[in-house]
């Protein structure tokens, strides 16, 4: 993941939470983001697809949240705007009922090499694999 942003930026601010563009990479691997802000990131399929937002996902507590395996090589196979404030993706496995706010891209955006680290560390403890 790659990040930039202006010192003094608050994540907190709704005006840099925007973002300018929003693009799938060419190889569906990722979703390319850059905010009003300046910070600019590419967010792999397989850390939105494994964090999504949806129920499916979060379940309906912290505690109910499930650890998703097997996703490495999962793409971003769609991206359809939801009013202006979120995007749903459509994930090469079918999964298609998150909806990634644009302070939810920008969590991704920020904490997303964190999120991954945890993660991979999850599927070890739990004997799991990414493939």
């Amino acid at each position: 993941m790659t990040s930039s942003g202006g010192a003094g930026e608050s994540s907190n601010d709704l005006t840099s939470d925007w973002p300018s563009e929003l693009r799938v990479t060419k190889d569906r691997s990722a979703l390319a983001v850059t905010f009003e802000s300046g910070l600019s990131a590419s967010i792999p399929a397989e850390l939105m697809r494994v964090e999504s937002p949806s129920a499916e996902v979060q379940g309906h507590s912290a505690a109910g949240k499930k650890l998703v395996a097997g996703k490495r090589r999962v793409t971003i196979i769609g991206a359809e705007p939801v009013g202006n404030y979120a995007v749903r993706l459509t994930f090469s496995d079918g999964h298609d009922t998150g909806l990634f706010t644009w302070r939810y891209l920008r969590e991704l955006a920020e904490t997303g090499s964190d999120k991954m680290a945890a993660y991979q560390a999850a599927l070890a403890k739990a004997g799991l694999s990414r493939d």
